[in-house]
């Protein structure tokens, strides 16, 4: 996970709101903000991918998006886990016979 923004979410929100609402550039806003414009532009890209997604058909919400990273997440280490306990039974079973 990467580090906690310095912004807070409803700035972001807003600066993004002023991009795609008002007739300014990027780099206006992000002056008038006092932010980067290459991190305001990375902010506009992920809320048009956020709206682009969420205008798919039978589209995800962006809850539902991160619980399926979640769980996706869970059956990874579960999966990692259970090949860990497969080896050391199979270590313990070959232990037992000798």
């Amino acid at each position: 996970m990467g580090r906690p923004s310095k912004y807070p979410a409803e700035f972001r929100a807003e600066a993004v709101r002023l991009v795609l609402t008002t007739d300014k550039s990027m780099a206006e806003v992000g002056r008038d903000l006092g932010i980067s414009d290459k991190t305001l532009g990375a902010w506009v890209r992920k809320e048009r991918e956020k709206q682009t997604l969420d205008a798919l058909p039978g589209a995800l919400s962006e809850h539902e998006r991160l619980e399926l990273k979640r769980l996706r997440k869970e059956v990874s280490d579960l999966k990692v886990e259970r090949e860990i306990l497969r080896k050391a039974a199979a270590y313990f079973a070959k232990e037992m016979t000798r």
